[in-house]
């Protein structure tokens, strides 16, 4: 049999899995905030973020969710962030105040990761005004530690983050994007029909740079953002990712900007970076033009062992997915089915999973447009809006199912956040998306095809704790698969660290490859599939689990 029938036998004809709303049946009660009183302003159409991570260690995945507030001077209600801590038996409960995570800010993101290596993971919420970091204590709460870290004189309007060792000395950094210079002093009339006032877009105001942060060790941060290369007073950024474009070894980053081109940052290796994406192909639509980047993810959607992109767009743009082709990227959203289905949408959140473990990495989008007052419009484009799953079938095409795997899911929502993870530790992924102005959803997968998974769960020496960066290859019986480990993608995200491999029927992987941050290379054969295997750098792995 040649690797393209076994990559055919791999694909099932049919998809078979069910996203299952068990939001109210897990205790999960949650009502976005955006503050809102009349008065239009632009971070109002924004937010909120998501997250899934184990605060605690226990080996269960938690919830966390992002909220807004009210605006200075106009009270409605109170709002905050909110923890869940996992059951372990398909329930959560609100621990947010013993957490110490009771408190209000307008917050837009969160990226999650354990900055100064001890083991627990920590948080950097972003938002209007002052970021903060969060760290944890490894006793179940969290400290604010943004003073103290050196990170307590910047404020702006930040969306999503990303943290990443740029100069693989083990110790994480921090990408920032931020989106445009806005203030409610500084705010602008815009209107729809020239009377009322409705949300601008960001062309109503200026850009401003995203921050990178290295993380000095010693649990402080300097601002490198201008000798880093990284300055760009005109971006407008809302989403980023992190990559290895050039397969050097050294994670380079992709910022999808509103209105603005794209970006892609290639690491130079020194402590800089240099701006690619004209010539990389993703800094512009085919027909020339910036889009209106939102979300952003890296994966190997092809089995090729290269990562291509899918950004999300503003709706009659379509969603970006760029394959690399050796000497760039070429956009085959148009070609695979996903442009046609996604030209109606406003995409924000996306993310390439597995979702029916056949060995193909599929897409989820979730779309909602940014007014309300387009309800208004005869013709226009709906305000909550159903999301994508678009499955890929093994043969180059992508096919949006999801109408067919649940009654619920494909309901219209007002889509923003979007992050995955295995809550209920069954070896799939399962969803967690946020709402602007409405209710956080959580949908559990239900895989129904007997297709099985195997999960690598890292943890670096040499590397930073997290092996963020690093890069898990498997070989199966149809070639090569591999993942990235990473924080943030999506928007204002952050999914599940550790790397899913669906692998259909088979029992059996024949080779498992982990290239570390850090150079080093591990090597391991013959796993059996249906398990989560813990891989310390330089150690054998250990199974923690079969399902």
């Amino acid at each position: 049999m040649t690797r393209r029938e076994l990559l055919l036998a791999l694909a099932a004809p049919e998809p078979r899995l069910q996203l299952v709303d068990v939001t109210r049946a897990a205790g999960i009660n949650f009502s976005h905030h955006t503050g809102a009183f009349g008065a239009r302003y632009l971070p109002e159409t924004l937010g909120p973020g998501c997250a899934f991570l184990d605060y605690d260690n226990d080996g269960w995945l938690d919830v966390l969710l992002v909220n807004g507030q009210d605006w200075p001077g106009h009270p409605r209600r109170k709002a905050g962030l909110q923890l869940y801590r996992n059951n372990r038996n398909g329930t959560f409960s609100d621990v947010t105040r013993a957490a110490g995570l009771d408190f209000s800010f307008y917050g837009l993101g969160v990226a999650v990761a354990d900055f100064n290596n001890d083991g627990f993971p920590d948080l950097y919420l972003t938002g209007v005004g002052q970021n903060r970091l969060l760290r944890n204590t490894g006793r179940g709460s969290f400290v604010d530690v943004t003073a103290a870290a050196g990170l307590g004189n910047r404020t702006g309007f930040s969306t999503s983050a990303v943290w990443f060792d740029y100069d693989r000395d083990g110790h994480l950094d921090l990408f920032v994007c931020n989106y445009v210079r806005w203030s409610p002093e500084a705010d602008v009339f815009c209107s729809l029909d020239g009377k009322t006032k409705s949300y601008c877009t960001p062309e109503a105001y200026r850009g401003t740079t995203c921050w990178l942060f290295r993380n000095r060790g010693n649990g402080t941060f300097e601002d490198v953002t201008a000798k880093s290369g990284l300055f760009d007073a005109s971006a407008k950024s809302l989403g980023v990712a992190m990559l290895d474009f050039d397969q050097d070894g050294w994670p380079d980053l992709f910022v999808a900007n509103d209105t603005q081109p794209n970006k892609l940052y290639r690491n130079n290796r020194d402590g800089t970076f240099r701006e690619m994406a004209v010539r990389a192909g993703v800094a512009f639509a085919e027909d020339g033009r910036a889009r209106a980047g939102m979300g952003v993810d890296a994966g190997d959607f092809r089995r090729t062992g290269r990562e291509g992109l899918a950004v999300t767009n503003f709706d009659n743009e379509m969603i970006g997915l760029y394959e690399w082709t050796g000497g760039g990227y070429i956009d085959r959203a148009g070609e695979t089915g996903i442009g046609a289905a996604s030209r109606k949408t406003l995409g924000f959140g996306c993310l390439f999973f597995d979702a029916d473990l056949d060995g193909h990495l599929d897409l989820l989008a979730v779309n909602g447009h940014i007014d309300d007052s387009v309800r208004n419009l005869a013709r226009g484009p709906a305000y909550a809006q159903p999301p994508h799953l678009f499955w890929n079938d093994g043969q180059g095409r992508f096919r949006d199912i999801s109408g067919e795997v649940g009654s619920g899911f494909r309901a219209p929502k007002v889509g923003r956040g979007l992050a995955l993870g295995d809550f209920d530790r069954d070896g799939d992924l399962d969803v967690l998306l946020t709402t602007n102005g409405g209710p956080a959803y959580l949908y559990r997968n239900d895989v129904g095809n007997g297709h099985r998974s195997i999960r690598f769960q890292l943890e670096g020496r040499a590397s930073n704790r997290d092996a963020i960066g690093a890069v898990v290859e498997v070989e199966d019986a149809a070639g090569w698969q591999m993942r990235r480990i990473r924080s943030g993608s999506s928007y204002l995200s952050s999914s599940m660290r550790a790397a899913t491999f669906g692998v259909g029927l088979q029992k059996m992987v024949k080779r498992v490859v982990v290239r570390w941050p850090n150079g080093r290379v591990d090597e391991f054969r013959e796993l059996a599939t249906g398990a989560t295997y813990h891989c310390v750098e330089g150690r054998a792995p250990r199974a923690l689990d079969y399902r």
